[in-house]
């Protein structure tokens, strides 16, 4: 009799009341160990999920997380290597944010034939492993949502830049090709720059936004930045050039640089995730799916967007400062 059957017959009394029964905890003998293991620790948006995953777990009453990751979204290595040690801990279960769509397919398939279920969450992975669900915004969407708000603010017509982040991050590619599809019906819009690359930093950011707008700054309508680092370096160029105002932005995830700048009139818009709710479906699904339940192959968290305008909505409000673990 293999570890999972063990651990189904341990579990047998709560398959039928899930994990809100409020009627308490597990025992010992039959606490799940869920590693959660995200692209990166140091930004906020990580910060969240991390909130989220402790939620569900202290719902279900009988797991464990484990939350492990690199500290910055870039250290593929790394992020193998926590997963890997996950599989060696022997978890019960791994719910991945992979960083690289190709660069965790092998790690994710060596934890599916250790018997080790895994739900991917944030960004996607490429064909092949067997997963339990992904669990995730509809980034293609939010891209679109990032070019309608640019369109708006922008009067439909001008110059703008598509700032990208990482080769191979599935979720970030998924909101630059939404964003271009979005534009083609506007024809008075021209995307003057759509192939460079902001990194996984501030700083690499502001230096890319720098050179761009030495480029394209006279002419220049708008500027999308696709997460949080490259969006909060944008911002920086933004304002030491003086463009702010006179250069629309838009920037997907939020900070307080950016929420001050919707304030302020330098961001016309936010497009946002729910990261609380990411963590917590993620832990949600591998647990059931441990349990024996069957989940959708893809789980939608939501996507929204943030204005000068609707900022002040209690939904906005949760959104642009979504609780965190400290």
């Amino acid at each position: 009799m293999n570890r999972r059957v063990l651990l189904l017959l341990g579990l047998l009394s709560c398959i039928f009341t899930g994990c809100g029964d409020a009627s308490g905890g597990k025992p010992d003998s039959n606490t799940l160990t869920i590693a959660v293991v995200p692209k990166g620790t140091s930004h906020e948006f990580w910060k969240s999920v991390h909130f989220g995953a402790e939620k569900a777990a202290k719902e279900c009453g009988n797991v464990e997380i484990i939350w492990k990751g690199p500290v910055v979204e870039s250290d593929t290595g790394s992020q193998i290597q926590v997963v890997k040690e996950m599989i060696s801990k022997g978890v019960d279960g791994i719910a991945l944010a992979p960083n690289q769509k190709g660069g965790l397919v092998d790690a994710v398939t060596e934890s599916i034939e250790a018997e080790i279920p895994v739900v991917i969450f944030d960004s996607g992975l490429d064909e092949g492993p067997e997963i339990v669900s992904y669990v995730a915004t509809d980034n293609f969407k939010g891209g679109q949502m990032a070019a309608e708000e640019m369109a708006k603010a922008i009067g439909e017509k001008g110059n703008v830049i598509l700032l990208r982040y990482l080769a191979g991050s599935e979720s970030t590619e998924q909101r630059e090709e939404g964003f271009l599809e979005a534009l083609k019906k506007y024809p008075d819009i021209k995307v003057v720059s759509s192939d460079q690359r902001g990194g996984d930093n501030t700083t690499s950011a502001k230096e890319k936004v720098d050179q761009l707008l030495q480029l394209h700054g006279k002419d220049l309508a708008g500027i999308f930045a696709v997460c949080e680092p490259n969006a909060n370096g944008t911002l920086e160029s933004l304002r030491n050039a003086g463009l702010v105002g006179k250069v629309k932005f838009i920037a997907f995830d939020p900070s307080d640089a950016l929420i001050e700048g919707l304030e302020d009139g330098s961001c016309s818009g936010i497009v946002l995730q729910d990261p609380v709710e990411m963590g917590y479906r993620s832990v949600l699904t591998i647990v059931d799916s441990i349990k024996g339940k069957n989940a959708e192959a893809f789980i939608s968290t939501g996507e929204y967007c943030a204005t000068p305008e609707n900022m002040g909505e209690d939904r906005m409000k949760e959104l642009l400062k979504p609780q965190i673990t400290n």
